[in-house]
């Protein structure tokens, strides 16, 4: 159990987010990562609740270490009153027990060491994968913002596209509406036209500028009648 959750951590950490979403045909990228995510909450999972077993036995272990230290100082008291009392036999039944637990306190203080051990491998463990986890939701943020930009480039497209077709459509009813305007009145709405037009309106000018010169100057010899003679 304990080398299988070593592998899997192992597996997760190590793995590359994009070598997954690329061994993986036609998958969706952020279906993948959100899968990913997921995952890594469930070996976490596993990991503290295989913490929590470790710590479980390490506290009996320790429990029954101190118990056991507890039997063994209370059985040398009845040896020495044993002895004491020259009952030698009570003092071989009691020593005989401070011989078992002597043989079994090696086995709880390496049992107590082995889970120390692998209570820093299981917190390290999870460290390892709350980082991972840490590091994947930020691509997935990335990835996010990137397909939105993505999204919004596209858009853009759509829009310029969009105003190319409503400017040729523009061009095509001005383009028509001169051919009506020309077939109905005889007169073109073309470049042509414009011109004859504006050349026609600067003459008008002309004679306008020149009238009212000539009104000023009847004016001013009107007013001075000796001057005109």
């Amino acid at each position: 159990m304990k080398e299988l959750l070593a592998n899997r951590v192992g597996r997760i950490v190590i793995g590359s987010l994009n070598a997954l979403i690329d061994a993986v045909e036609n998958a969706a990228p952020e279906a993948v990562m959100q899968e990913s995510i997921r995952e890594i909450d469930s070996a976490i999972d596993e990991v503290r609740a295989e913490l929590g077993r470790t710590v479980a036995s390490k506290h009996l272990a320790n429990s029954r270490l101190v118990e056991e230290h507890r039997k063994h100082a209370a059985l040398a008291e009845k040896i020495a009153l044993a002895v004491n009392g020259a009952c030698d036999d009570l003092a071989e039944v009691a020593i005989a027990s401070q011989l078992d637990i002597e043989a079994q306190i090696p086995v709880l203080e390496g049992t107590i060491a082995e889970r120390s051990t692998q209570e820093k491998e299981l917190e390290s463990y999870i460290a390892a994968l709350q980082a991972k986890k840490r590091e994947m939701q930020a691509e997935l943020k990335q990835f996010r913002v990137m397909q939105q930009q993505a999204d919004a480039v596209g858009t853009a497209g759509k829009a310029t596209a969009t105003e190319s077709r409503i400017e040729k459509n523009v061009e095509k009813a001005s383009a028509a509406f001169s051919r009506v305007m020309e077939s109905s009145t005889g007169l073109s709405n073309g470049p042509a036209a414009h011109s004859h037009h504006a050349a026609q309106l600067a003459e008008l000018d002309k004679m306008a500028h020149k009238n009212r010169v000539q009104e000023r100057l009847a004016a001013i010899k009107k007013n001075n009648p000796a001057d005109s003679r």
